[in-house]
């Protein structure tokens, strides 16, 4: 059965731009905080941020309509495909109560040996937690 993770991510007065809604740059930070949180809830203490990690290759963002001071809004994150060194994860973010997202996030991400500054193989350990996780996981060695 797939599993659902959810952010929740409180909107600031100084997210909001001139137009009166969300800057589209703090769009990434929305996804940053959610995608943080996918990982300690996946991984856990698996993942080190200080020697064996994922860093971003690649980001594409897709605004749908805006966000506002006022809106209740959480970010839904999953990773969509599985190669040998890297992943694709896919991010939404949603109004409370609506079916259609106002932002979508498409981003790569690589596993880094943060010591030896090298990509490297993503451990087998990981690849069952994600596919524990994520049991309609394409797993595809040609990503990224």
């Amino acid at each position: 059965m797939k599993q659902e993770h959810s952010v929740p991510v409180q909107i600031r007065f100084n997210d909001i731009d001139l137009m009166g809604h969300v800057y589209n740059a703090k769009y990434q930070e929305f996804f940053d905080l959610a995608r943080l949180k996918y990982f300690g809830t996946v991984l856990g203490d698996l993942i080190s941020w200080t020697h064996k990690g994922l860093i971003i290759a690649s980001v594409k963002v897709d605004y749908m309509q805006p966000t506002f001071l006022e809106d209740t809004i959480h970010v839904l994150t999953s990773v969509s495909s599985l190669g040998e060194k890297s992943l694709e994860m896919t991010q939404a973010v949603y109004k409370q109560d609506s079916t259609e997202p106002v932002a979508i996030c498409k981003s790569v991400m690589v596993c880094f040996d943060m010591k030896a500054r090298v990509s490297e193989p993503i451990p087998d350990v990981w690849r069952k937690k994600f596919a524990d996780f994520e049991p309609d996981l394409n797993v595809d060695q040609s990503v990224g």
